[in-house]
């Protein structure tokens, strides 16, 4: 079907636009990201999904789309646990991107990662590329997927339409829906175990109904600023996802943000003293991280065992 058609149901403004079903999404969303159309008609898709918003439905077609032409990385075959998948894409606003942290404590734990991103906003500092020297310094980089080690994948060599997309936001200052899709994609052919991040409450209901729509095992949480991990000064609630089941395995700390003593600024050299240092041992990990790595390695087991999947009692801090 022409994108044109596609445009015509999506683009009809917030009262009038209609959903596409699996199908039609799937359709749309392959011709954008192979580039058969123009410029003008990519900002058109992107508006028009930013105005309607996107259904599960309507993202389990991009997904379906994205996955069907995504570089993938093979899950190791030694391992008996999955694979854990880190998107990031938001960078460092206020608070250090401690994502890096996240996965070298993971890699320790014996789990492969996989950390995936990009920059997609010039305004924010500390993007993913900026912090690798922390891993690689602790002897945890790699260049394929291996138990106890992260490999860092740039988004270009996963699929270069998706970052092309994902530069639309440079031109119109908006996001669209590559944006979300690059936190709900799986590069793994494999056992693999998301970990995914929302800004606002509503992308956590509409996240929540994709992961589970499409079956996705995943750990999902409010991220720090739009990054994968938990913020360091209070514990976020996270939701566990595994084959269409979904339930709370971690409530959310109350109370005021408790201060993390030599917490560095959100630059990027300053950040990657303090996890190197983290990972050194020279001052503790805050307890809200150490949570998430507990969490994920306890998803990873449970995945790695088996259906029946019977899922864990949440934790309260």
């Amino acid at each position: 079907m022409s994108i044109k058609d596609h445009l015509k149901k999506i683009g009809r403004g917030k009262d009038g636009a209609r959903a596409l079903d699996h199908e039609q999404a799937a359709d749309l969303f392959g011709q954008v990201l192979d580039g058969t159309v123009s410029d003008l008609e990519i900002g058109a898709f992107c508006l028009a999904m930013r105005f309607k918003g996107e259904t599960a439905e309507e993202m389990a077609g991009f997904l379906d789309a994205l996955h069907g032409r995504l570089q993938r990385w093979s899950a190791p075959a030694h391992s008996p646990l999955p694979t854990v998948v880190l998107p990031s894409y938001n960078g460092a606003r206020k608070l250090p991107v401690l994502t890096p942290l996240l996965a070298g404590l993971l890699a320790r734990e014996g789990l492969a990662v996989l950390w995936h991103g990009c920059a997609t906003e010039d305004a924010r500092a500390a993007h993913p590329e900026a912090l690798l020297p922390a891993l690689e310094s602790a002897g945890l980089l790699s260049p394929d997927l291996q138990p106890g080690r992260v490999c860092w994948v740039p988004t270009q060599r996963l699929h270069r339409g998706l970052q092309r997309l994902l530069d639309v936001r440079r031109t119109v200052g908006l996001r669209n829906s590559a944006h979300s899709l690059v936190k709900l994609m799986n590069p793994v052919a494999g056992p693999a175990l998301l970990l995914s991040s929302y800004t606002h409450s509503e992308y956590l209901h509409s996240m929540s109904a994709t992961l589970a729509l499409t079956g996705t095992h995943a750990l999902l949480l409010r991220g720090t600023e739009g990054e994968p991990v938990a913020d360091a000064r209070r514990c976020p609630a996270m939701d566990a996802f595994v084959a269409g089941q979904s339930w709370r395995i971690q409530e959310a700390q109350g109370g005021p943000l408790v201060p993390v003593p030599g917490l560095p600024a959100p630059d990027a050299e300053a950040t990657r003293r303090w996890i190197e240092a983290a990972l050194a041992g020279a001052h503790a990990t805050p307890d809200p991280i150490r949570q998430q790595v507990r969490h994920t390695l306890a998803l990873a087991r449970l995945i790695a065992a088996g259906p029946p999947y019977a899922p864990t009692q949440p934790n309260s801090p």
